[in-house]
Formats: C-alpha cells, structure tokens, sequence
C-alpha cells in the first residue's frame, strides 16, 4: 500500500525557516501570502505551486529554487537572489522586481512578469 503524506503545508515563516535549517528543502505549495521572507536563505528550494502572494522576500537568496506555478504576484522581491531559479508559468504580476537577480532563470510564455518588466534583458532565459 502506498505511503500517503498527510502534512500540513507550510503557512508561517517561522516554519519554512526552520525546517530549511535542519535540510528540508521541499515547500511545495507553501501557503505564504503576505509572510515576511526578508533576506531569508531558502536557495535551492521547491516552492513550486506556492503562495507568495505579497510576500517580503526582498534581498531573499532563492538562488536554483524552484518557483513553477507559484504565486508571486504583488510580491517584493527587490535585490533578491534568483539566478538559475525555475519560473515556469509562475505569477509575477505587480511583483518588485528592482535590482532583481534573475541571470538564468528559466520560464517560459506561461510566466507572468510586470507589464514594464524585460525579463529577457534581465538575463532571463525563455524555454519552450
């Protein structure tokens, strides 16, 4: 019979710091909307399909992270670290994304970025 995982997702920030401390790194659909990430250290980390709506994650290392699907919309993600993160078909609308580091992330037609945003002259790289 197959094992079923039946926790929680992580909603506080609290949380998703302290799991990450002891080598956690999976985060998937973390329920964070609103939580104050600044200047955390979650690089390499599956926050796929995540709410970060309106999240601080200002200065935040998400360096390798994996945010497909997530929901970065309203997010400030200004001076934060995400070069070689997964962006596919995530939500970055109205997200602060000044002195942002995104050379090589990876997204595709499916991501959302502001309207006045040049995510290819920002080093983003656009995958099929």
């Amino acid at each position: 019979m197959p094992e079923v995982n039946f926790q929680q997702p992580i909603n506080s920030a609290a949380r998703i710091i302290e799991e990450y401390a002891v080598g956690k790194r999976d985060f998937e659909k973390a329920e964070l909307g609103e939580a104050n990430l600044q200047g955390v250290d979650l690089k390499g980390s599956d926050l796929s399909y995540a709410d970060l709506s309106a999240a601080n994650l200002s200065g935040a290392n998400l360096r390798g992270s994996d945010l497909s699907f997530a929901d970065l919309s309203q997010a400030n993600l200004q001076n934060a670290d995400l070069r070689g993160a997964m962006l596919f078909s995530a939500d970055l609308r109205q997200a602060n994304l000044q002195g942002t580091h995104l050379e090589k992330a990876d997204c595709d037609h499916n991501t959302h970025f502001p309207t006045d945003f040049d995510a290819i002259a920002a080093g983003v790289k656009m995958r099929e």
